[in-house]
């Protein structure tokens, strides 16, 4: 399965890069192509372009606040969990939405 994915908490410090790259290892152990985006005070770091929104399955929100640019997914399916919980958790997020797409 095709994902792509934003992280971002407030600083965009700490938490955004710690849940980008636990679901990076998590899509992977998973046997899915997974693309994670961060934003933060950096700005946007591994953006996705529009094509590559396109031909995700779908996309995966982790944050807590308001995503830049999600005019890119428009007619996607698009799933949103609190960061935490996708740092915490991130294989268990990934087969949920999966599961949930399947229904």
């Amino acid at each position: 399965m095709k994902i792509v994915a934003v992280t971002s908490c407030p600083a965009g410090l700490a938490h955004t890069p710690m849940a980008a790259k636990a679901l990076t290892e998590a899509g992977k152990k998973l046997g899915h192509e997974i693309k994670v985006e961060q934003q933060g005070i950096m700005g946007r770091v591994n953006g996705i372009t529009p094509e590559e929104a396109k031909e995700a399955d779908f996309v995966l929100i982790a944050s807590d606040q308001h995503i830049d640019g999600m005019e890119r997914f428009e007619g996607k399916k698009v799933i949103k969990v609190k960061i935490g919980v996708a740092l915490k958790q991130p294989e268990a997020v990934l087969t949920k939405c999966i599961e949930a797409l399947a229904k």
